[in-house]
């Protein structure tokens, strides 16, 4: 194996902790977290690690990339959590997870809009068949859909494809590391959360031993290194193939709910495993990133950018 293809693994491999540390997001908030509180939580997920991330990095963002580590944040993070706990509180951990298998066509989709890259239908196939596949493995729980929790997750994970799509867009400022831009959007999205929760959910709730762990696990472990390692990843691989390992989170969740919590998995849902990851797979197949290179700004970002997009996986089948 060559060296370059070494190190694609490598970054494929530990991008792909990312989803699967987000795959235990369910079970430890409705196992170890306060009822109903999706904006107290995503607000302790994102504003401590995103303040111990801008410790570590002592960088701030300069010019337009205030704006644009904003807009980041809101889409990433500020937007992405509520909505994330809010479906995570009021549908099955499966079925709040299910939804985050269409990112792969989400960003298919905006990458045409905003990218002027055309969807192929080798990248529309590989999305239906994961998103076919994790939906055998948790659409399972009898009685009527939360319509709420429904609109929440799908809204979620639009939210997450589009600041996807614009962090590989932007790249990150010369100089600047993965470390400070998941500082920048933690900190911006965890801001943004922190007046809404106080305003909608009021005065923060009591918090016990296994609430206080269950909140560092989530702050430490499920954001601060995971979103290091996933917009890192995104730096040196195309937003196809990131977003192709998210089916990686709702496969995660099943597990943890098959070993944690007693669920039972059924031939279907076992066969429903093998075609998402077997979709997550083909998903990094076919394309050449740049392992290693770094973002810079302007013109020249947009077009590496542009280069990165325009992979085969988009290009053609």
């Amino acid at each position: 194996m060559s060296t370059p293809t070494m190190n694609r693994t490598a970054t494929v491999l530990l991008t792909a902790l990312a989803p699967v540390s987000w795959g235990t997001t369910y079970a430890v908030t409705t196992e170890f977290l306060p009822a109903d509180r999706p904006l107290f939580t995503g607000m302790m997920r994102a504003l401590p690690a995103g303040l111990v991330l801008l410790a570590l990095a002592r960088v701030l963002p300069r010019g337009v990339w205030w704006g644009k580590a904003a807009v980041l944040g809101a889409l990433n993070i500020g937007a992405f959590f509520p909505l994330l706990f809010l479906s995570a509180y009021r549908l099955p951990g499966g079925m709040a997870a299910v939804v985050g298998s269409v990112g792969p066509l989400i960003v298919v989709g905006l990458s045409a809009v905003l990218l002027g890259q055309r969807p192929t239908a080798r990248s529309v196939l590989t999305g239906l068949v994961a998103a076919f596949g994790v939906s055998l493995v948790v659409l399972r729980a009898a009685g009527a859909l939360d319509v709420v929790g429904v609109a929440a997750a799908f809204t979620s994970a639009a939210s997450m494809s589009a600041g996807t799509v614009l962090t590989k867009r932007w790249g990150r400022p010369d100089g600047v590391g993965p470390l400070a831009l998941t500082a920048w959007q933690l900190t911006a999205g965890g801001l943004l959360i922190a007046p809404l929760a106080f305003l909608v959910e009021g005065a923060p709730p009591a918090l016990d031993g296994r609430a206080a762990g269950g909140y560092l696990y989530l702050a430490l472990a499920n954001t601060a290194v995971a979103y290091w390692l996933w917009f890192r990843g995104i730096g040196r691989l195309t937003a196809t193939q990131v977003t192709f390992l998210g089916p990686l989170s709702p496969l995660t969740a099943a597990v943890v709910g098959w070993a944690a919590l007693g669920q039972t998995l059924t031939p279907v849902q076992l066969a429903g495993m093998t075609l998402a990851f077997g979709a997550t797979v083909a998903g990094q197949l076919g394309v050449r990133p740049a392992v290693g290179r770094s973002f810079g700004s302007g013109e020249s970002n947009r077009r590496e950018a542009s280069a990165d997009l325009t992979s085969p996986v988009l290009r053609r089948t």
